[in-house]
Formats: structure tokens, C-alpha cells, sequence
């Protein structure tokens, strides 16, 4: 079973986190089911740019992005060329090690 190592992030998960997950799960999912609150405003419907992460480790073995999900990328804080919706990123039978950025752009906005 392939693993997400999410590295530490300051309020979501201090001490990073470790967690197996089902080949076929997203990032997001798989996040939220085991007590990492990732924010995700759209409620998954890739709308939004809230569950925006980067793929440190294992972004090749990632199907690639939607025209879709690479339009709400554009509008994201912090974007990286290994940023991902975690909504859409499906994790397939590699392990992935995952930043969540300090900020969302709805934080990024909420301290302008």
C-alpha cells in the first residue's frame, strides 16, 4: 500500500504525518481521513485553489492535470511546477511525500 508522507506544516500538522493509503484515493481524501485538515473550499469540485499542495516526491507517478484543475493552479499562492489540487491528485502505487504551503489564497487574501 503506497504511502503520502506529508511534511510538517505549521498548523495543520506540526509534526508531519506518515499514512497509508488505497491506490485510487486522492491526496485531499486521504488527508482529511486520517485528521489532516486541509482546507478545501469548493468541496472537492475543483473550483478553488484552498487544497493546493506540492508534490515533493512522486509527482510523475501522477496522472496528469486537467485543463480545468491547471486553470485554478494559475490562481494559486505559492504555485510550484509540482503543485496539485489535492482533490485531484490520485494517488496511484508510489509513495508521495506532500508539502501543504503556509498559505491558502483565502488566507492570503483574509491578511491583506
Amino acid at each position: 500500500m503506497p504511502q503520502i508522507i506529508f511534511l510538517p506544516h505549521p498548523n495543520i500538522c506540526p509534526e508531519g504525518e506518515i499514512i497509508e493509503v488505497e491506490t485510487g484515493t486522492s491526496v485531499l481524501d486521504a488527508a482529511l481521513d486520517n485528521g489532516i485538515d486541509i482546507e478545501h473550499a469548493c468541496e472537492k469540485a475543483c473550483a478553488c485553489t484552498t487544497c493546493h499542495v506540492i508534490v515533493q516526491e512522486g509527482f510523475d507517478s501522477l496522472e496528469d492535470a486537467s485543463e480545468n484543475e491547471e486553470d485554478m493552479l494559475d490562481k494559486a499562492w505559492g504555485l510550484e511546477s509540482e503543485s496539485r489540487l489535492s482533490c485531484q491528485a490520485i494517488v496511484t502505487n508510489q509513495n508521495l511525500v506532500v508539502e501543504i504551503p503556509k498559505y491558502s489564497i483565502n488566507l492570503a487574501k483574509e491578511n491583506n
